[in-house]
């Protein structure tokens, strides 16, 4: 799942493709709001840890779906 967070007084956002299921994803972003710190692992293995009181914002997007192409990843 594509994961966009904002963070305070940073221009850039963070774009992760997410690993795990749309509930799991969910319920780290609740628990971030709750004051845990936002921590997501991508689709090559690496982690993305967040406090809490950074967060601006996060936006959730499709599940993902199985890819079609050339590309390499």
């Amino acid at each position: 799942m594509e994961v966009k967070i904002g963070i305070q007084n940073v221009a850039r956002e963070i774009v992760i493709d997410a690993t795990g299921s749309e509930d799991q994803i969910v319920a780290a972003v609740e628990a971030a709001l709750g004051g845990q710190a936002l921590d997501l692992r991508d689709e090559r293995g690496r982690r993305v840890v967040v406090p809490a009181g950074a967060l601006g914002y996060v936006d959730l997007g499709e599940p993902s779906r199985g890819r079609v192409g050339f590309g390499a990843s």
